[in-house]
């Protein structure tokens, strides 16, 4: 299911947050639904994604959706439901994509909830980089490749057909090395995921 917001942002890129993790080496805890900063996870990358210049946020749930949706403020945003996401972040990047499909947003800046070290500045950076439907740019920190990622219309099936288990596009963009733009980002983010108990200390 699909919550669509008033405004139509068609001919701009738009943001696609993948929130759909359960947590399982966080003892089950969504990640969506942990604290950072006074508010749901999901909550502040919405807001990066905003602030990086993203007007059209759709944001992918899965464990815990009924929860995120009543707990995080996520108003204005295309919310879509991924009944599969245990599959890992390739299921979630096949449901975001096909909703974005739907609103004519020539490319998307797909963003991670895990990451909150990756900020507007980063993410603004990469957006930088979109030019029309063809365009394909990743951050980078030290050279090598990361989130978030700036997938052009023109790549979307090619990327929903390798996306698989927690790959999301990563083969893809492999395959496509020479189309990509990688953008430094690391003197601006740290890209560390939040992924254990350990790496709890990240979030404020």
């Amino acid at each position: 299911m699909t919550q669509e917001p008033m405004t139509d942002d068609r001919g701009r890129p738009a943001g696609l947050l993948l929130a759909a993790g359960g947590g399982r080496r966080l003892g089950g805890r969504p990640k969506a639904l942990l604290e950072h900063r006074g508010r749901p996870l999901v909550e502040y990358a919405v807001g990066v994604l905003r602030a990086a210049g993203c007007d059209r946020v759709h944001v992918v749930l899965g464990a815990g959706a009924d929860a995120v949706r009543e707990r995080a403020d996520l108003t204005g945003c295309v919310l879509v439901d991924n009944p599969g996401w245990a599959e890992g972040m390739g299921s979630s990047l096949r449901a975001g994509l096909a909703s974005l499909a739907r609103t004519g947003a020539p490319a998307a800046l797909v963003s991670l909830v895990d990451q909150p070290g990756i900020g507007a500045e980063a993410a603004a950076r990469v957006l930088a980089a979109y030019r029309d439907e063809t365009s394909l740019a990743s951050a980078a920190y030290d050279g090598v490749r990361g989130h978030p990622v700036l997938v052009g219309a023109a790549h979307w099936a090619g990327v929903a057909a390798s996306a698989t288990g927690d790959r999301g596009a990563r083969d893809y963009l492999r395959a496509h090395a020479r189309a990509l733009t990688l953008v430094e980002c690391g003197d601006v983010a740290r890209p560390y995921d939040i992924d254990t108990e350990a790496d709890l200390i990240h979030l404020e």
